[in-house]
């Protein structure tokens, strides 16, 4: 779900417990999510002077990453907003349609954003750029050979998600080896 953009700018966080180290979450003051952050993360957020912290309204996500990474979860019910280009937006729709369990490529979000073969980057650039990591499952997405390819979160941590949502095969230690894509079957 999107929702526009706040006009008063101010913005909410909480912290949450996780698997992956603490989850920074952010919302506007309606309680939408604008970003879900992992520490070290590739462009992720860090508490800026003037947010306002308040674990409020975050209950329903809390309780749903618990959900998640107990296994009991298998798609969020929470109101996002990540704000983007037009074309980000697209892309991070595409990402929303990627059921639990399955995996996809970026030339098939390319495809089904109606991007060209040629703009396969511009797409790996827009999921790179997903601020809603987990929420808006671009962990999903794999390269054309079946190889985990970039994750601003950390390819272990893309690694861990995926096993939890069975999208990986058992493996030697220090070896990973990831199924053959699994076609999203939502349009």
């Amino acid at each position: 779900m999107t929702t526009p953009t706040d006009p008063t700018g101010l913005t909410y966080y909480t912290s949450v417990d996780s698997p992956l180290g603490p989850l920074l979450l952010t919302a506007d003051p309606s309680g939408v999510l604008t970003s879900l952050s992992v520490p070290g993360q590739k462009g992720g957020r860090t508490v800026r002077d003037g947010w306002r912290h308040d674990p409020g309204p975050f209950r329903a996500a809390e309780e749903q990453l618990a959900a998640y990474f107990a296994a009991e979860l298998t798609e969020f019910r929470l109101p996002l907003r990540g704000d983007g280009t037009e074309f980000r937006e697209r892309v991070w729709a595409a990402l929303d349609s990627v059921p639990y369990g399955a995996t996809t490529t970026y030339g098939e979000i390319a495809a089904r954003v109606g991007a060209s073969r040629m703009a396969v980057r511009a797409v790996g650039g827009a999921i790179g750029a997903n601020p809603l990591l987990i929420l808006r499952p671009c962990h999903r997405v794999i390269g054309a050979d079946g190889s985990l390819t970039g994750y601003a979160g950390g390819l272990e941590r893309k690694v861990r998600l995926l096993t939890l949502e069975g999208s990986l095969r058992a493996a030697p230690p220090g070896h990973v080896i990831p199924t053959a894509p699994r076609p999203a079957t939502r349009p």
